[in-house]
């Protein structure tokens, strides 16, 4: 089924840069990896693909993508002084291109974030207006928007979890609106990728943590919040 475009999509986010593709989506593939991570990243290896690869610096790719990491919004000014900020903050990074990968969409990053002793790798492409999709993480399959409040659950490939999930969001007032499972094989470790209308409460997550077929637990609020 082809993907629908909103007039708000059309019209683009409120932004610093000149493209919403090349600036506004990239910022916001940087802000879902530090959702996914926890947390400003110490260290990030950022490989740009195929489109990308050839005008992430003209296009002031490159600092959009510092500028997410270090958690500034789209329409944030010190997007422009991005290199600065990081290394102020202690930033470390390093940039690689793939110029021609017929795998990835051709406005496609990864990132590979460390901070202490906690590491995630996430796959995103920036699809225009500022919309985004995350289509991989830590190896996993993915698609979600990070426009919506995202729980990302690794677990034991148990019978019956994923209507157990369910049932616990549905019981703290949760309307599902997408739900993905991605496994790496039968009775393997399995990771539930669900988007929530609303958020949870802390106790919930409290709750699906002490579970003991739940392994690891994100949960990303709506990034534009």
């Amino acid at each position: 089924m082809a993907e629908l475009s909103s007039v708000f999509d059309m019209i683009g986010p409120v932004m610093i840069g000149p493209s919403s593709s090349h600036t506004a989506g990239v910022v916001r593939i940087a802000r879902a990896g530090i959702g996914l991570l926890g947390g400003v990243p110490e260290k990030a290896e950022i490989t740009f693909y195929n489109s990308f690869a050839r005008t992430y610096e003209g296009h002031g790719s490159d600092k959009a993508i510092i500028g997410g990491l270090l958690n500034f919004k789209t329409d944030d000014k010190r997007i422009k002084e991005a290199f600065e900020h990081a290394e102020e903050k202690g930033l470390s990074y390093t940039f690689k291109s793939v110029g021609n990968s017929s795998t990835h969409h051709p406005n496609t990053i990864k990132l590979m974030l460390t901070l202490e002793d906690r590491e995630v790798e996430v796959i995103g492409e920036s699809r225009g207006g500022g919309v985004i999709k995350i289509t991989e993480v830590d190896g996993f399959h993915a698609a979600f928007s990070a426009s919506m409040h995202t729980l990302i659950i690794k677990a034991d490939d148990t019978k019956g979890s994923i209507a157990f999930i369910s049932n616990i969001l549905a019981n703290d007032q949760c309307n599902i609106a997408t739900m993905s499972v991605s496994r790496k094989g039968k009775n393997d470790l399995a990771c539930h990728i669900i988007e929530m209308d609303s958020g949870l409460a802390p106790l919930t997550l409290e709750y699906m943590r002490s579970l003991t077929w739940v392994k690891e637990i994100t949960y990303i609020p709506d990034i534009d919040m």
